[in-house]
Protein backbone atom coordinates (compact mmCIF):
# COMPACT_ATOMS: atom_id res chain seq x y z
CA UNK A 1 0.00 0.00 0.00
CA UNK A 2 2.74 2.44 0.94
CA UNK A 3 4.23 4.19 -2.08
CA UNK A 4 7.87 5.26 -1.87
CA UNK A 5 7.26 7.61 -4.80
CA UNK A 6 3.96 8.99 -3.52
CA UNK A 7 3.12 12.60 -2.71
CA UNK A 8 3.88 12.05 0.99
CA UNK A 9 6.70 9.53 0.66
CA UNK A 10 8.98 9.63 3.69
CA UNK A 11 6.74 11.96 5.68
CA UNK A 12 4.93 11.46 8.96
CA UNK A 13 1.45 12.95 9.17
CA UNK A 14 -0.82 13.28 12.20
CA UNK A 15 -4.56 13.05 11.44
CA UNK A 16 -7.26 13.94 13.95
CA UNK A 17 -10.88 12.86 13.67
CA UNK A 18 -9.39 9.78 12.03
CA UNK A 19 -11.97 7.21 13.10
CA UNK A 20 -14.51 8.00 10.36
CA UNK A 21 -15.46 10.19 7.42
CA UNK A 22 -12.86 12.57 6.03
CA UNK A 23 -10.25 11.61 8.62
CA UNK A 24 -10.47 7.89 7.89
CA UNK A 25 -10.38 8.55 4.15
CA UNK A 26 -7.30 10.71 4.64
CA UNK A 27 -5.61 8.02 6.71
CA UNK A 28 -5.98 5.47 3.92
CA UNK A 29 -5.06 7.92 1.16
CA UNK A 30 -2.03 9.43 2.92
CA UNK A 31 -0.68 5.97 3.76
CA UNK A 32 -1.14 4.89 0.15
CA UNK A 33 0.82 7.99 -0.89
CA UNK A 34 3.77 6.95 1.25
CA UNK A 35 3.14 8.62 4.60
CA UNK A 36 3.48 7.13 8.04
CA UNK A 37 0.22 8.15 9.71
CA UNK A 38 -0.46 8.82 13.37
CA UNK A 39 -4.20 8.49 13.91
CA UNK A 40 -6.04 10.34 16.68
CA UNK A 41 -9.70 10.12 17.66
CA UNK A 42 -11.70 9.19 20.74
CA UNK A 43 -12.76 5.72 19.56
CA UNK A 44 -9.75 3.51 20.23
CA UNK A 45 -11.33 0.32 18.87
CA UNK A 46 -12.07 1.91 15.51
CA UNK A 47 -8.59 3.43 15.31
CA UNK A 48 -7.02 0.04 15.97
CA UNK A 49 -9.01 -1.53 13.15
CA UNK A 50 -8.10 1.23 10.72
CA UNK A 51 -4.42 1.16 11.63
CA UNK A 52 -4.34 -2.62 11.22
CA UNK A 53 -6.01 -2.31 7.82
CA UNK A 54 -3.31 0.12 6.71
CA UNK A 55 -0.50 -2.05 8.05
CA UNK A 56 -1.95 -5.17 6.43
CA UNK A 57 -1.80 -3.36 3.10
CA UNK A 58 1.85 -2.52 3.57
CA UNK A 59 1.47 0.95 5.08
CA UNK A 60 2.73 2.46 8.31
CA UNK A 61 0.28 3.53 11.01
CA UNK A 62 0.11 4.09 14.74
CA UNK A 63 -2.66 5.37 16.97
CA UNK A 64 -3.03 7.76 19.89
CA UNK A 65 -6.61 7.74 21.20
CA UNK A 66 -7.75 11.01 22.68
CA UNK A 67 -9.91 14.12 22.60
CA UNK A 68 -8.53 17.17 20.77
CA UNK A 69 -10.22 19.45 23.30
CA UNK A 70 -7.79 18.12 25.94
CA UNK A 71 -4.30 19.65 25.52
CA UNK A 72 -2.59 16.66 27.11
CA UNK A 73 -4.18 14.37 24.51
CA UNK A 74 -2.95 16.37 21.53
CA UNK A 75 0.54 16.55 23.02
CA UNK A 76 0.49 12.80 23.60
CA UNK A 77 -0.40 12.28 19.94
CA UNK A 78 2.47 14.46 18.71
CA UNK A 79 4.85 12.67 21.05
CA UNK A 80 3.59 9.32 19.75
CA UNK A 81 4.24 10.37 16.15
CA UNK A 82 7.81 11.28 17.02
CA UNK A 83 8.30 8.13 19.08
CA UNK A 84 6.99 5.76 16.40
CA UNK A 85 8.27 7.49 13.27
CA UNK A 86 10.98 9.91 14.41
CA UNK A 87 9.38 13.17 13.36
CA UNK A 88 6.21 15.05 12.45
CA UNK A 89 6.26 16.57 8.98
CA UNK A 90 2.59 17.43 8.50
CA UNK A 91 -0.76 17.41 10.25
CA UNK A 92 -4.38 17.29 9.18
CA UNK A 93 -6.42 18.77 12.04
CA UNK A 94 -9.76 17.43 10.96
CA UNK A 95 -11.68 16.64 14.16
CA UNK A 96 -14.95 18.54 14.34
CA UNK A 97 -18.31 18.71 16.08
CA UNK A 98 -21.49 20.33 14.84
CA UNK A 99 -24.22 18.76 16.91
CA UNK A 100 -27.65 17.90 15.55
CA UNK A 101 -29.67 20.45 17.50
CA UNK A 102 -31.29 23.19 15.39
CA UNK A 103 -32.91 24.78 18.44
CA UNK A 104 -32.86 28.60 18.16
CA UNK A 105 -29.83 30.27 19.72
CA UNK A 106 -31.67 31.67 22.76
CA UNK A 107 -33.00 28.22 23.64
CA UNK A 108 -29.93 26.16 22.84
CA UNK A 109 -28.36 24.30 25.74
CA UNK A 110 -25.13 25.91 26.89
CA UNK A 111 -23.44 22.51 26.77
CA UNK A 112 -23.88 22.36 22.99
CA UNK A 113 -22.11 25.69 22.56
CA UNK A 114 -19.33 24.67 24.93
CA UNK A 115 -18.71 21.33 23.19
CA UNK A 116 -18.77 22.89 19.73
CA UNK A 117 -16.18 25.47 20.72
CA UNK A 118 -14.10 22.94 22.63
CA UNK A 119 -13.71 20.54 19.70
CA UNK A 120 -13.51 22.95 16.76
CA UNK A 121 -11.74 25.97 18.24
CA UNK A 122 -9.85 24.75 21.30
CA UNK A 123 -9.16 21.48 19.49
CA UNK A 124 -7.48 23.26 16.58
CA UNK A 125 -5.61 25.53 19.01
CA UNK A 126 -4.38 22.56 21.04
CA UNK A 127 -3.19 20.75 17.93
CA UNK A 128 -1.29 23.77 16.66
CA UNK A 129 0.38 24.36 20.02
CA UNK A 130 1.53 20.74 20.15
CA UNK A 131 2.56 20.39 16.50
CA UNK A 132 4.33 23.68 15.79
CA UNK A 133 7.28 23.23 18.22
CA UNK A 134 8.32 19.98 16.49
CA UNK A 135 8.11 21.67 13.09
CA UNK A 136 10.01 24.72 14.33
CA UNK A 137 12.84 22.45 15.42
CA UNK A 138 12.88 20.87 11.94
CA UNK A 139 12.61 24.22 10.17
CA UNK A 140 9.67 23.05 8.07
CA UNK A 141 6.19 21.58 8.19
CA UNK A 142 2.68 21.71 6.78
CA UNK A 143 -0.60 21.90 8.68
CA UNK A 144 -4.12 21.69 7.30
CA UNK A 145 -7.15 22.63 9.42
CA UNK A 146 -10.64 21.56 8.42
CA UNK A 147 -12.95 24.55 8.18
CA UNK A 148 -16.26 24.78 6.34
CA UNK A 149 -18.45 26.90 4.14
CA UNK A 150 -19.93 27.82 7.52
CA UNK A 151 -16.74 29.86 8.02
CA UNK A 152 -17.93 32.25 5.30
CA UNK A 153 -21.59 32.77 6.11
CA UNK A 154 -24.79 31.48 7.60
CA UNK A 155 -25.31 28.07 6.03
CA UNK A 156 -28.23 26.92 8.16
CA UNK A 157 -25.89 25.00 10.45
CA UNK A 158 -26.22 25.60 14.20
CA UNK A 159 -24.99 29.05 15.25
CA UNK A 160 -22.16 27.72 17.46
CA UNK A 161 -20.79 25.69 14.54
CA UNK A 162 -20.85 28.69 12.20
CA UNK A 163 -19.04 30.77 14.81
CA UNK A 164 -16.52 28.02 15.49
CA UNK A 165 -15.61 27.51 11.84
CA UNK A 166 -15.16 31.27 11.39
CA UNK A 167 -12.67 31.02 14.25
CA UNK A 168 -10.82 28.10 12.66
CA UNK A 169 -10.40 30.05 9.42
CA UNK A 170 -9.17 33.14 11.27
CA UNK A 171 -6.80 31.11 13.43
CA UNK A 172 -5.36 29.48 10.32
CA UNK A 173 -4.67 32.80 8.62
CA UNK A 174 -3.07 34.37 11.69
CA UNK A 175 -0.93 31.33 12.45
CA UNK A 176 0.19 31.11 8.82
CA UNK A 177 1.41 34.70 8.97
CA UNK A 178 3.25 34.04 12.22
CA UNK A 179 5.15 30.97 11.07
CA UNK A 180 5.67 31.47 7.33
CA UNK A 181 9.22 32.70 7.80
CA UNK A 182 9.99 29.55 9.79
CA UNK A 183 9.14 27.25 6.89
CA UNK A 184 5.78 26.13 8.26
CA UNK A 185 2.78 26.32 5.95
CA UNK A 186 -0.68 26.45 7.54
CA UNK A 187 -3.82 26.23 5.41
CA UNK A 188 -7.47 25.37 5.85
CA UNK A 189 -10.06 23.57 3.78
CA UNK A 190 -13.40 25.31 3.24
CA UNK A 191 -15.41 22.13 3.02
CA UNK A 192 -18.87 21.78 1.51
CA UNK A 193 -21.40 19.20 2.64
CA UNK A 194 -19.75 15.79 2.73
CA UNK A 195 -21.17 12.33 3.35
CA UNK A 196 -19.77 11.85 6.83
CA UNK A 197 -21.17 10.21 9.92
CA UNK A 198 -21.95 13.66 11.35
CA UNK A 199 -23.94 14.71 8.28
CA UNK A 200 -25.80 11.41 8.08
CA UNK A 201 -26.87 11.78 11.72
CA UNK A 202 -28.08 15.33 11.09
CA UNK A 203 -30.13 14.30 8.04
CA UNK A 204 -31.60 11.39 9.97
CA UNK A 205 -32.70 13.76 12.72
CA UNK A 206 -33.91 16.46 10.31
CA UNK A 207 -34.74 14.94 6.87
CA UNK A 208 -35.45 18.38 5.39
CA UNK A 209 -31.74 19.13 5.68
CA UNK A 210 -30.89 16.71 2.84
CA UNK A 211 -32.03 19.00 -0.01
CA UNK A 212 -30.93 22.10 1.87
CA UNK A 213 -27.38 20.80 2.24
CA UNK A 214 -26.84 20.63 -1.52
CA UNK A 215 -29.01 23.53 -2.67
CA UNK A 216 -26.12 26.03 -2.87
CA UNK A 217 -23.56 23.56 -4.18
CA UNK A 218 -23.34 23.91 -7.94
CA UNK A 219 -22.75 20.19 -8.39
CA UNK A 220 -25.99 19.45 -6.48
CA UNK A 221 -24.50 16.58 -4.53
CA UNK A 222 -22.55 15.88 -1.38
CA UNK A 223 -18.83 15.18 -1.56
CA UNK A 224 -17.38 11.78 -0.89
CA UNK A 225 -14.92 12.01 2.05
CA UNK A 226 -12.00 10.99 -0.17
CA UNK A 227 -12.59 14.06 -2.36
CA UNK A 228 -11.85 16.25 0.65
CA UNK A 229 -8.91 14.06 1.64
CA UNK A 230 -7.39 14.58 -1.82
CA UNK A 231 -7.30 18.34 -1.24
CA UNK A 232 -5.71 17.85 2.18
CA UNK A 233 -3.15 15.53 0.58
CA UNK A 234 -2.04 18.26 -1.80
CA UNK A 235 -1.76 20.89 0.91
CA UNK A 236 0.27 18.54 3.12
CA UNK A 237 2.62 17.70 0.27
CA UNK A 238 5.60 19.60 -1.08
CA UNK A 239 3.62 20.24 -4.26
CA UNK A 240 1.78 22.98 -2.33
CA UNK A 241 5.04 24.71 -1.40
CA UNK A 242 3.75 28.22 -2.18
CA UNK A 243 0.37 27.79 -0.50
CA UNK A 244 -0.06 29.14 3.00
CA UNK A 245 -2.75 31.09 4.83
CA UNK A 246 -5.34 29.93 2.34
CA UNK A 247 -8.88 28.70 2.74
CA UNK A 248 -9.04 26.23 -0.12
CA UNK A 249 -12.64 25.73 -1.21
CA UNK A 250 -13.63 22.10 -1.71
CA UNK A 251 -17.32 22.80 -1.77
CA UNK A 252 -18.91 21.82 -5.06
CA UNK A 253 -19.13 25.49 -6.03
CA UNK A 254 -20.86 26.80 -2.88
CA UNK A 255 -18.56 29.80 -2.47
CA UNK A 256 -18.88 30.79 -6.13
CA UNK A 257 -22.66 30.93 -6.03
Amino acid sequence: MSDTTGMLAGKTVMITGASSGIGAAAARLFAAEGAAVLLMARREDVLKQLAQEIVDLGGRAAISPGDVSVPEDTQRAVDAACEHFGTLDAAFNNAGFAGEDLTPLHELDQAVFDRTMAVNVSGTWNCLRSQIPVMLAAGKGAIVNTSSTAALGATGAPVPYVAAKHAVLGMTRAAAAEYAEHGIRINSLVVGTTRTEMIEQAVEAYPELGPAFVARQMQKRMADPVEIAQAALWLCSDRASFATGSGLAVDGGWTAG
